[in-house]
């Protein structure tokens, strides 16, 4: 029995699902105008594995995984380089695609795109205000919290905590400063729809309900992404969704951990991530589906609810790890093909159900890989005793559970054993003065928080 953290109940739950043997997963997407970063790859293996597990438990997945493509942000980049929005968001959809592809991360079910969901997005504001729960302002329409008594409770915040700490609003218009925009006015220059309360563009919280509504219906069973998603983002969809059908949103919510550098979350706006392309460009040496495993293992060695630091180092040890691995491959198909026996079959259904159980335990990738390790060293000490029949069956049954995880699928005879160079290294060329100065200068922009 699969068991999952559900972030609404606080608790550990068993899957329930709304259709017989199917499972409706949405997961909120990247706003699409930069590459993406390591925090943008965790969430896509994450719920990749995912995906990967449920299929493995005899369940047909129907994943949705939209795209932001009109934000702010995707305007400021537009005016920044003197192009059209349309190119910005389509170039930056074209890079998350390629770096998947890359990563092994297989394509939804869905994919949608906001701007094709607008009429979608219009029919449920229209219907938030004949309810009463929203209002138009000038061209804006806002979402009142204090209609939905129930806000709050994903984020476990209380309203009036809220607002009471709510700072003062610039915009006077709102009835409330928590309420937020489901559509925003048009400015000059900025991409607009026509609507009933004149031009304008949709808010952002709006969007994933109207995709996920119209992809998955109006009730669900999984809506996942990062943690620092629950509050406003996943508030605020739930708010309006149910405020909307009069029904239960979604089931379970998941939501997984940082990727970190020194303890601060990675993000673009900090300045202190790098790009799934950097990580690529800077590993020139290796294949791409070497780099890829590599990064996978880093990112699944750690149970996906809690965070994650990043350094090159980790990148090492988990190279080094798939090196133990293939290893053990390529010492298999050295032996040749050694006959199997039922004992060995019966051990090895044993690691298979051990497997099974911590992966039922929350989707518990880091004790998964951990399974498999010891698996590798009971074989490594068989071999070194001439039980020779643990071999090919072994191999098989690694690689077999390892696909799941998107790991060990690279033939013997294409890995290499090389171990993985320091992509961040400091020039050989430099004095040790100038990489002291280097190391001065570094420590005085963390503790400025000057990330960039």
């Amino acid at each position: 029995m699969i068991k999952i953290s559900n972030t609404l109940s606080g608790k550990k739950e068993p899957l329930s699902t709304i259709g017989d043997k199917e499972v409706r997963l949405y997961v909120c997407g990247v706003t699409v105008y930069d590459h993406c970063h390591l925090g943008h790859a965790r969430s896509a293996v994450v719920f990749d594995v995912i995906r990967n597990y449920l299929e493995c438990k005899d369940l047909l997945v129907l994943y949705v995984k939209n795209f932001t493509d009109v934000d702010d942000k995707i305007i400021n980049r537009a005016q920044q380089e003197g192009k059209d929005w349309r190119e910005i968001a389509e170039k930056y959809i074209a890079s998350y695609e390629e770096d998947m592809a890359r990563l092994g991360v297989r394509t939804p079910t869905v994919a949608p795109k906001a701007t094709d969901h607008i009429p979608q997005m219009i029919q449920i504001i229209e219907g938030l205000i004949s309810k009463g729960v929203a209002y138009p302002v000038e061209g804006d329409v806002y979402y009142e919290v204090t209609q939905f008594p129930a806000y709050g409770k994903l984020s476990k915040r209380k309203l009036d905590d809220m607002m009471a700490g709510a700072r003062v609003e610039i915009d006077e218009r709102k009835r409330n400063p928590l309420d937020f925009a489901l559509w925003k006015s048009s400015k000059p220059g900025e991409p607009a729809w026509k609507s009933p309360w004149g031009m304008g563009r949709p808010g952002w919280h709006i969007e994933c309900s109207a995709m996920a509504m119209k992809h998955l219906g109006e009730s669900f069973d999984l809506h996942g992404g990062g943690k620092d998603l629950v509050f406003p983002h996943h508030e605020n969809e739930i708010a309006q969704s149910e405020a909307y059908t009069g029904k239960e949103f979604v089931r379970c919510w998941i939501h997984h951990g940082f990727v970190t550098v020194d303890q601060e979350k990675m993000s673009k706006s900090l300045g202190n991530f790098f790009t799934i392309k950097e990580i690529f460009e800077k590993s020139p040496h290796f294949s791409e589906e070497i780099i890829a495993e590599v990064i996978r293992f880093y990112l699944l060695s750690t149970h996906y609810r809690s965070p994650i630091d990043f350094s090159d180092q980790s990148l090492k040890e988990a190279k080094s790890s798939l090196d133990n691995f293939y290893t053990l491959f390529q010492k298999v198909e050295e032996l040749g093909n050694a006959s199997g026996s039922s004992d060995v079959s019966d051990r090895l259904r044993e690691f298979e159900e051990r497997f099974e159980r911590v992966m039922d335990d929350d989707f518990n990738t880091a004790k998964a890989i951990g399974v498999l390790q010891k698996l590798r060293g009971k074989v490594n000490a068989q071999l070194a005793d001439g039980r020779t029949q643990w071999g090919i069956q072994t191999k098989d049954r690694i690689k077999s559970l390892g696909k799941i995880l998107g790991l060990f699928q690279i033939p013997v005879e294409r890995w290499s054993f090389k171990p993985w160079e320091t992509a961040l290294s400091i020039d050989p060329t430099l004095s040790e003065e100038m990489v002291e100065g280097l190391i001065r200068e570094r420590e005085e922009a963390r503790r400025k928080k000057e990330w960039a």
